[in-house]
């Protein structure tokens, strides 16, 4: 495994449901070796409630368990959670269960049993999948590209340079691209505990404006901004 790999590793959390202990003990130690932390759940229910408390960046997940089967428990990630990365695990006879699976934007999936290699391939796609998913480009002009990551804004290759109020305006319209950001949603963002005046507001978006290639902010008066 390549050494950058490997460091990236070292800072995921892995959430592991499956209902065989012998099979989770084993994978789950092996994966250990790799990264930061693995939580281990013997049913769907129970990785539900881990995946709440712990919010790990990458699951691993049998389909069948007892009490939520895998399919139902990775649907309820997703109706709140398209980033976290997930690998699902299916015995020989659960070919019918993927096409449900396919659907649940899955990284990969391996058919029992699992050999080292295949776990190790398996977490190389997941990191890319992570690091995919923290660059965003914007659907209003895809000439513009957001790393969250790094708190970078590229427009075609070029870098836009943003003070910290103009990062965290620039983010909330980001996080709210097919809608209207209202202003008590600028304030919490980018004010916090701040108060926001309306001309704060209109400065900041003024620069704003100043700094992009292009015209993109719209106001809504009285309402709030968004992406045109």
């Amino acid at each position: 495994m390549k050494k950058e790999l490997l460091h990236k590793l070292q800072n995921l959390t892995i959430l592991y449901a499956e209902d065989e202990e012998g099979i989770r003990k084993n994978i789950a130690d092996s994966l250990r070796y790799y990264v930061k932390e693995v939580y281990e759940a013997g049913d769907g229910e129970e990785a539900y409630l881990l995946y709440e408390q712990k919010k790990p960046n990458i699951i691993f997940s049998d389909i069948h368990m007892p009490k939520m089967d895998g399919i139902e428990f990775v649907k309820k990630v997703r109706e709140k959670d398209l980033e976290t990365a997930v690998v699902m695990i299916t015995a020989h006879t659960d070919k019918e269960y993927l096409l449900d699976a396919v659907e649940l934007h899955m990284e990969k999936y391996f058919v029992k049993p699992i050999n080292f290699e295949q776990l190790l391939g398996g977490l190389e796609r997941c990191v890319l999948q992570l690091e995919q998913n923290k660059l965003v480009v914007l659907d209003v002009d895809n000439s513009y590209v957001y790393d969250f990551d790094n708190k970078k804004l590229n427009y075609k290759e070029k870098w836009v340079t943003l003070n910290k109020k103009e990062m965290l305006f620039f983010e909330a319209l980001i996080k709210n691209q097919n809608r209207i950001t209202y202003y008590g949603e600028l304030q919490e963002s980018v004010w916090v505990d701040d108060v926001m005046t309306d001309s704060a507001l209109r400065s900041l978006v003024r620069n704003l404006r100043k700094k992009l290639p292009t015209d993109i902010i719209y106001n809504l008066s009285g309402v709030g901004y968004k992406f045109i």
